[in-house]
């Protein structure tokens, strides 16, 4: 499943080290549906992260640092993964998992069995100069074909054809989902974000909520949520409950869904560069802790100078300088819950992000989405 290369993976993390990525052949996927925990929006707004670079002082420090859960996907992957590519752009890997242990297990609505999925996946590309970023979907559902894995205990899984992609994180863990996108991207992620249901809650309600405008009433009993069309200042858990919404709007897919979830970054990613967080020590600190307990990063991003650096090199992005897709994707015929990779549209945005080239809109055009575009804006 991956592209090969003997670079060293040393390299992966830092900013702007990235060399021609071989490119993989495309695999098989659709999304079914779930509850897609929008939990992953909460990694890419990481720029609430900016707000560790204030946490100056040595204890908070060492005791920030010592919060940040991390995976050594460099060890774990080895050198069979795409080279890098030295042209200034960066590749993120961002998931939201639906683990129901802990203080997760009530968000999810579901027993703790112990395993976990990826319930949100998103692959944001950042353009040489980090002022713009392209941001792509992965439905869930999506059938592909899995490249075998070994996880970070050192135990190896068996390839698997017309695997739901959400599969692979659950079978091997971060570094399984790591390979199966490079494997079909042939795209080395220079880094690896995942957030939870717990975090992603109490995150936004450190912020004082995110201000959305809904076009249509929404309401969803599955998922929590009740909203008159207009404007609303969202809690954590009335935010929770928008990005796993799929029966309150639209045809109820999980591709609608991924529509509602890039609607809601973008509210929180203007609304995170608007906030004063960074003049009230309280506030800053409250923030620095939860998002240092919600993350689990690569370990090239696993200290609070690194994610602080990582965050501060996003800031210039705008909401306007986000172009949000979903992959192309087409519904499987034996099976309306899943849809399969279009391979010859998919290979036009791999193969765009890889020469850092914007995507072009023939990529996206006439292929499987969801009816709930337009239902939430900005306010």
């Amino acid at each position: 499943m991956s592209a090969d290369s003997t670079q060293d993976p040393g390299n992966r993390g830092k900013t702007g080290t990235k060399g021609p990525r071989h490119r993989a052949t495309g695999r098989r996927r659709k999304p079914r549906s779930r509850r897609g925990k929008g939990l992953l929006v909460t990694a890419w707004t990481a720029a609430g992260i900016l707000v560790l670079g204030g946490t100056g002082f040595g204890y908070l420090y060492f005791k920030l640092n010592g919060n940040i859960k991390s995976v050594d996907i460099n060890q774990v992957l080895g050198a069979e993964r795409p080279e890098n590519v030295d042209n200034g752009s960066q590749d993120i890997l961002v998931l939201g998992s639906d683990t129901r242990a802990g203080s997760n297990k009530k968000l999810g609505g579901g027993t703790d069995d112990g395993s976990a999925r990826s319930d949100t996946a998103m692959i944001v590309h950042v353009y040489e100069g980090h002022k713009k970023a392209s941001v792509v979907s992965i439905p869930r559902d999506t059938l592909v074909e899995r490249p075998e894995c070994t996880d970070a205990k050192g135990r190896t899984y068996p390839a698997a054809k017309k695997a739901m992609f959400n599969s692979a994180y659950s079978t091997g863990g971060a570094a399984c989902a790591v390979k199966t996108v490079e494997s079909m991207t042939g795209i080395r992620m220079d880094h690896y974000v995942e957030v939870d249901f717990a975090g992603f809650k109490k995150l936004i309600d450190e912020l004082g909520g995110v201000e959305v405008t809904t076009t249509k009433d929404i309401d969803d009993p599955d998922s929590h949520l009740e909203l008159k069309a207009g404007t609303h200042t969202l809690s954590g858990d009335k935010a929770l409950g928008l990005v796993r919404t799929r029966h309150g709007v639209g045809d109820g897919s999980d591709l609608g869904r991924i529509q509602l979830q890039q609607a809601f970054i973008k509210a929180l990613v203007s609304q995170v560069k608007d906030l004063g967080v960074l003049t009230d020590p309280k506030k800053l600190y409250d923030l620095a802790e939860t998002v240092t307990r919600t993350v689990t990063t690569d370990s090239d991003l696993a200290s609070v100078t690194r994610l602080t650096s990582f965050a501060s090199g996003l800031k210039g992005i705008s909401p306007s300088n986000m172009n949000m897709v979903t992959m192309p994707v087409r519904y499987d015929p034996a099976d309306g819950n899943r849809v399969l990779v279009d391979e010859t549209k998919s290979q036009q945005v791999w193969k765009a992000l890889r020469e850092d080239r914007p995507i072009p809109k023939s990529a996206t055009k006439d292929t499987a989405a969801g009816e709930a575009d337009g239902v939430v804006t900005s306010s």
